[in-house]
């Protein structure tokens, strides 16, 4: 797959030579690849390989220019080597870093995955006040099938006059309430007002005579203002359109989009659904959001489809356990209120509709239940091994991994770029620090970051913008803290995870240079030797063999057990209060990753802390609470092995001696049982038989009566 690279009119110093080094590969540095040099450009592409062009500025261009080339059959593949180093103060030392870049170019696109579906007719529901809506309907009604949902507007001036000409349909009511995706909204109200949109006439005569200014342009009665004077009934007698005896009737429309003006959103998560726009402090035609808006609505009908970003595995799951929650990190982070528990079925469920791809609810899974599907966790980590070790046969020291977002990070970083090549203020990204896009940042967590730094990085840094829900950044923080705790733990010394954020303007870009400017200056100690092995998709795995390779390269002697933040941990211990423990064994059957055993021959609760994911489901189902969550990451080979939490001598059948339980929880139930009048005697001494007897003795017992004995 040949390389182009170009240094932009002479404004990067590239080395052709150490670049191809690095690439196996002999590169020839061009200066206006775009220009005089295109049909260098076109020869390669008509070679039929793959071709690697260092430039995404001019990406449209090189593509037309392919389209047009007779016999070029290759496929095109853009990477940014200017804003990301090449215009850096520091890009003379920058190569190692360009090469890393230019070689995960070269990896095969993410494998596909299934993919989800949404049909569009173009039914559009507009909520919000009449007069504007109606504005807003000029613009979409060549296109979309517009509906009017008129709002009026509480306690404020009524707003204009609407259209003269009734152009669109027009509904209202109480309570609407919106529910569903592109192509699938549904949205439902009480129609509960005394005036009759399909009735009403707009003659505007109940607004000239209410006396209390009831009635506005949504042409319904605000009956907190209303006192029953009833002019309004008077006046429209003719048409009939307002009856205050009418029973409310619930009712429900289909839409496959959404424009809400009104005053408060109908959906307020941070992701609402495909489909769905709101547009708050809507003041009319003038408001900066509409256009944008307005061009993809336009866009939006027809037959869509978009990846399914995740894949779920219900068995692993430690969401719930007989009827018991545990873990509901997925829950808690989702923006686009796409996870929810089903509780018939014991799971949670992901609508995939409602999914915006963010992979918050991957990272924090402490089980792997939910993982990253495009791209997967395994081919993330090809390219975080091909960067890291391209890196290094260049001669690259202390690398820094940034990730950040396709969207708003991609251009904080570029924006950076630029400003560096101009401002003398500004140094730019370092040489060290190597971007990586991402769909969305909160898509790689704990394991990939532990990978990264067991593959050679020195540190990994996480750009947070506007973007970003709160709770993604609450939860990459407690992610970190435990990452970092683990290698200081193990004696690796320095800050190696970092959560940075970035503004917009001016300021944004020189608050930006200054974190990664400090993110070069940092010291941090890292393995000796880069790890080998190959990241799998099942999260536990890739964290084991991380784990594995930091303790193997370990700076300093380990002590027996790190102890980890409370929050966020998925590793951990068990502490059993063995005086209140019964070993009824309730928490073994509710335990989802089998690291809760029972002894088929002998009265023992087992613990393998390996498979502890701390989910809470032992501590939450336990009768006694005789369980309390140890959060720590054990370093000695006994984390992987079967040990006794606590055990119990076996209680012996009185009649046959058989064991048929512990004496633990004999003791305690017959001393539960103690003053209740129908265990006393005979019944007392049943309690401590094995079931086998107890119905024998039942049977045989003189003074019982059998139903036989009823006449």
């Amino acid at each position: 797959m040949p390389t182009l690279i170009c240094d932009c009119n002479q404004t990067m110093p590239l080395q052709a030579q150490a670049l191809g080094a690095a690439l196996n590969e002999n590169l020839t540095l061009h200066s206006t690849l775009c220009r005089r040099e295109a049909g260098l450009f076109q020869k390669a592409i008509q070679s039929g390989d793959d071709v690697v062009v260092a430039c995404t500025q001019e990406k449209r261009l090189f593509a037309e220019v392919g389209e047009q080339t007779v016999s070029a059959t290759s496929v095109i593949r853009f990477v940014n080597i200017r804003e990301t180093g090449g215009w850096s103060k520091d890009a003379a030392s920058a190569m190692p870093k360009i090469a890393a870049l230019l070689a995960a170019a070269h990896l095969p696109d993410a494998e596909p995955v299934a993919t989800v579906t949404y049909k569009s007719a173009g039914r559009l529901l507009i909520v919000g006040a009449l007069d504007q809506a109606e504005q807003v309907a000029a613009l979409l009604a060549d296109t979309l099938d517009v509906t009017i949902f008129a709002q009026g507007v509480s306690g404020q001036p009524q707003p204009g006059f609407p259209m003269q000409e009734r152009k669109y349909p027009v509904i209202s009511g109480a309570g609407l309430q919106l529910k569903g995706w592109l192509g699938a909204f549904e949205a439902s109200w009480q129609k509960s007002n005394p005036i009759d949109l399909d009735l009403c006439t707009r003659c505007n005569a109940c607004l000239a005579v209410c006396p209390e200014g009831a009635v506005d342009f949504s042409y319904q009665i605000d009956s907190k203002k209303c006192t029953a004077q009833r002019d309004c009934v008077a006046v429209c007698k003719v048409a009939g359109a307002i009856d205050f005896g009418r029973e409310p009737q619930a009712v429900t429309e289909a839409f496959d989009l959404v424009l809400d003006l009104g005053i408060s959103p109908l959906i307020t998560l941070h992701a609402p659904p495909q489909g769905y726009f709101a547009i708050s402090a809507f003041s009319g035609l003038a408001s900066p959001d509409l256009l944008p808006t307005v061009v993809k609505l336009r866009d939006l009908v027809g037959e869509f489809e978009k990846p399914k970003f995740f894949d779920y595995k219900q068995k692993i799951c430690a969401h719930s356990r007989n009827e018991t929650v545990g873990c509901k990190a997925c829950i808690d982070i989702c923006s686009a209120g796409a996870v929810s528990s089903e509780k018939d079925r014991q799971q949670i469920v992901v609508n995939p509709n409602l999914c915006v791809g963010c992979g918050a609810c991957t990272t924090v899974c402490p089980t792997g239940a939910l993982t990253y599907a495009y791209p997967r966790a395994s081919e993330q980590g090809v390219r975080l091994k091909t960067l890291l070790s391209t890196y290094a046969k260049a001669g690259g020291k202390n690398a820094a991994l940034l990730f950040h977002s396709q969207g708003a990070g991609q251009q904080a970083v570029e924006a950076l770029g630029r400003a560096a090549r101009l401002e003398k203020a500004v140094h730019g990204v370092p040489a060290q620090v190597i971007p990586q896009a991402l769909w969305h940042t909160a898509s790689v967590g704990l394991d990939l970051w532990l990978s990264a730094i067991a593959f050679g990085a020195s540190q990994v840094a996480v750009l947070m913008t506007e973007e970003e829900a709160p709770a993604y950044v609450t939860g990459l923080t407690e992610q970190m803290a435990v990452a970092q705790a683990v290698l200081h733990g193990m004696g690796y010394t320095g800050t190696h995870f970092h959560l940075l954020r970035a503004g917009g303007g001016q300021g944004g870009v020189q608050a930006l240079d200054a974190c990664l400017q400090e993110l070069a200056r940092n010291q941090t100690v890292s393995p000796a030797a880069p790890a080998r092995y190959a990241v799998a998709q099942e999260k536990r795995s890739t964290l084991d063999m991380a784990l594995d390779h930091l303790m193997s390269q370990a700076p300093a002697s380990l002590p027996e057990a790190i102890a980890l933040p409370a929050r966020g941990s998925p590793f951990g211990s068990l502490l059993v209060n063995k005086d209140a423990c019964t070993l009824c064994l309730s928490c073994v059957s509710a335990c989802p990753s089998s690291a809760l055993q029972d002894n088929p021959e002998l009265p023992q609760l087992k613990f393998i802390e390996k498979n502890c994911v701390q989910c809470g489901l032992c501590a939450s189902t336990c009768p006694e609470d005789a369980i309390t969550l140890q959060p720590r990451l054990l370093l000695t080979p006994q984390r992987k092995e079967a040990r006794v939490l606590n055990e119990s001598q076996p209680y012996h059948c009185i009649r046959c001696s058989k064991p048929f339980g512990t004496l633990k929880a004999i003791e305690s139930m017959l001393g539960k049982l103690a003053g209740h009048a129908m265990f006393q005697g005979a019944a007392a001494d049943r309690l401590k038989m094995c079931s086998d007897c107890r119905v024998i003795d039942i049977y045989s017992a003189d003074n019982e009566m059998k139903i036989t004995d009823i006449r």
